[in-house]
């Protein structure tokens, strides 16, 4: 694909999901995410009804009189996103791949969040990290996020979420708002999710296709693993062989869930032939009313 096809299909993009952040998110993302810290503002003199905790006693004994530290709201934030770009992002049934919805859903967030002057990151992940793009303002930074989501050609094959998690934490110091955007058909993440959950606002963005959930029964059907590349001839009219398939789905949604609510992070599942406007909306106003 050429430069200039590259960049109408960015440009495709921005036209959309910018058109959603200004006219629909900005409001319901400020409410959901603005806010959620605090920082020192100034010492002042001490009043009536203050609370104790807040003395600064270096300042009081300097001066012989009580002084205590005012903090104020955190206005900016910093959005990092954690986008899963394994082969298995690569894959949907109905109307669109995985990876095209966590494509268009991070523009969305990330034009809400600049509009909103907050600083915006990304890190690209499969079984490794792929690509790091530390946190900025701008436009022009948010449009090459988009366009690493759009052709970033992964080298990885499988997914691992402790590994995406691990760098994170090391990587982002600031406190910040980070959205993980995978299938999570992964494991043993829990304990990085937990460290990632105590200093960072961590919501997890779960995009999934129908046929991932459930395998219709098509009779012989031959099929290739996304992530290993290997063929195999399936037989889908076999109750227990769709049973398995199901169990499978759910062991890998319930860890996800489960991993998440012990650490107190949010979750949020999409289908690929849902409306994800929507769903974003209804999440960022159950958010809002929680604060």
């Amino acid at each position: 694909m050429d430069t200039a096809e590259i960049l109408k299909r960015v440009r495709k993009i921005e036209i959309k999901t910018k058109g959603l952040s200004k006219h629909i998110f900005s409001g319901e993302y400020q409410s959901a995410f603005k806010g959620r810290g605090m920082s020192f503002s100034e010492v002042r003199d001490y009043a009536y009804g203050d609370d104790v905790r807040n003395i600064d006693w270096n300042v009081t004994a300097r001066t012989g009189s009580s002084h205590v530290k005012v903090f104020e709201e955190e206005r900016e934030l910093t959005v990092m996103f954690l986008i899963d770009i394994s082969p298995s992002s690569f894959f949907g049934t109905v109307n669109r791949f995985k990876s095209e919805i966590n494509t268009e859903i991070v523009a969305t967030l990330a034009f809400s969040a600049i509009t909103n002057n907050d600083k915006v990151g990304a890190i690209f992940f499969s079984d490794h990290i792929e690509k790091y793009l530390p946190p900025k303002k701008g436009k022009s930074h948010i449009l090459r996020i988009i366009r690493e989501c759009i052709y970033h050609q992964p080298e990885g094959v499988k997914t691992n979420l402790e590994e995406a998690l691990i760098y994170f934490n090391n990587v982002v110091k600031k406190r910040c708002t980070c959205f993980v955007l995978s299938d999570f058909m992964a494991e043993n993440y829990e304990s990085a999710l937990t460290i990632a959950a105590k200093k960072h606002d961590i919501i997890g963005l779960h995009v999934y296709d129908e046929k991932e959930e459930a395998l219709p029964n098509v009779g012989l059907v031959r099929v290739k693993d996304a992530e290993t590349g290997k063929e195999r001839i399936i037989d889908t009219s076999s109750k227990k062989l769709r049973k398995q398939y199901n169990d499978w789905f759910i062991k890998h949604q319930q860890y996800f869930k489960e991993a998440f609510v012990k650490t107190g992070s949010d979750t949020l599942s999409i289908q690929t032939d849902d409306d994800y406007v929507k769903s974003l909306l209804k999440f960022f106003k159950r958010r809002g009313k929680k604060r």
